[in-house]
């Protein structure tokens, strides 16, 4: 409908086009509740990304039962929970770019307490504790702290097994008269 002046007959079919004239009574002030579906609704499958993210946040740090039990009460498969934790929105998007940031946040922030941790029982350690018998006990917390950093901070790139630094060396190519142009000159 075009912007403008229309006549009454023509407010009143778009106005039904917008709301079935079951709901409309001109006659009444009254206003018209009207419950509407909400969720998914019927027959839609997508699954919202918060929701991927929860459920991936939740596999990848505490374990895949975990994120299977949310995955359960929502109704979504354990296929697309394995997608989640890897930060995929379904099995299919596999091989794509996968989004995993959010779920590198999450294990950065457990990462970084467990730093902090760890810096802490590394500084209870002081001379007068390891004369004492509890050195095990706080060498155990600082050895775990640095056990779950490892684990939560992502993985960094590595020179393909090599062990070392990679040279590559190219070789000059010989040129030969045919690739260079050729002038005429006059004698």
């Amino acid at each position: 409908m075009a912007m403008g002046i229309v006549s009454d007959n023509e407010f009143d079919l778009e106005r039904e086009k917008i709301c079935p004239p079951t709901l409309i009574d001109p006659t009444s002030h009254e206003a018209v509740i009207v419950e509407l579906e909400r969720g998914r609704g019927q027959g839609n499958v997508e699954v919202p990304d918060s929701l991927r993210k929860v459920i991936g946040e939740e596999s990848a740090i505490n374990g895949r039962a975990n994120g299977l039990a949310i995955a359960e009460q929502f109704g979504i498969s354990p296929s697309s929970v394995s997608a989640y934790s890897n930060g995929s929105r379904s099995t299919a998007s596999y091989e794509n770019q996968p989004d995993i940031s959010h779920i590198v946040n999450a294990k950065l922030k457990i990462a970084k307490k467990a730093r902090n941790r760890l810096v802490l029982a590394l500084n209870s350690l002081t001379q007068e504790k390891i004369e004492a018998a509890k050195v095990k006990d706080i060498a155990g917390v600082a050895k775990d702290m640095s056990a779950i950093i490892r684990n939560m901070e992502p993985e960094r790139p590595t020179n393909n097994g090599a062990g070392g630094p990679t040279f590559i060396f190219y070789s000059p190519q010989m040129r030969t008269e045919k690739v260079f142009d050729i002038v005429q000159v006059k004698e």
